[in-house]
């Protein structure tokens, strides 16, 4: 007879969620449905109720999952940037990557059934970095650092972009003649676009004033 693994039950929501969220990855939330994730982890249905009472709140244990996940991962892209000035393309990807493992869908889904998150900073950290990658950078430059609200405003519009694109992407492609492939290009145009806010602008150059001119033979 085999012998039953026990697990403690911080261990045993981790190992739920995480085989909630590969079939959330491979088929969507209707995927993620509790007889699914007990057969993919070898356990019962009621084991799975036992840790989250209904599968509605598992899927809102997911969805926390996910953004928890997040977090880390953009926590340990930061943990990598030195003080000189650093690339944000890899937050950008990470947080792209995230909804396209379905958790944009899980996220609608849940938006539809009543659920309103109102949780927040979820992104302070990468705003709170990257406003003070600007002020090095600028300082060293000369150039004018943008205001933090810049940055907020910037990840904002950035993260509510990565957020909807795989649920509209497509369609709001083709309402400017784009096809799916410029989904990439879109990507890396934000990519620029959080580039360019950090990077500053140059000090603006008053021109002279006609009274600073000195006159011809005066």
């Amino acid at each position: 007879m085999a012998t039953r693994v026990r697990r403690n039950p911080d261990d045993a929501r981790r190992m739920i969620l995480e085989a909630a969220s590969k079939l959330l990855a491979a088929g969507g939330p209707a995927a993620v449905q509790v007889r699914a994730v007990a057969a993919e982890i070898g356990v019962s249905d009621a084991a799975i109720n036992h840790h989250f009472g209904t599968r509605e709140q598992l899927l809102e244990s997911l969805l926390r999952f996910g953004g928890a996940k997040l977090k880390a991962e953009l926590h340990a892209v930061l943990g990598t940037w030195t003080d000189g000035p650093n690339d944000p393309a890899e937050l950008v990807r990470a947080l792209a990557a995230l909804y396209a493992d379905g958790y944009a869908e899980l996220a609608l889904a849940l938006h539809r059934s009543g659920r309103r998150d109102t949780g927040s900073g979820m992104l302070d950290e990468v705003v709170d970095r990257l406003h003070a990658q600007a002020r090095q950078h600028c300082a060293a430059t000369g150039r004018t650092p943008p205001p933090r609200e810049a940055i907020q405003l910037t990840v904002a519009g950035l993260h509510q972009a990565v957020a909807t694109d795989p649920l509209y992407g497509n369609e709001f492609l083709r309402s400017v003649g784009l096809d799916a492939a410029a989904r990439d290009r879109m990507l890396d145009w934000w990519i620029e676009t959080l580039r360019t806010t950090v990077a500053g602008q140059d000090p603006v150059v008053r021109p002279p004033d006609v009274m600073d001119v000195p006159l011809f033979g005066l």
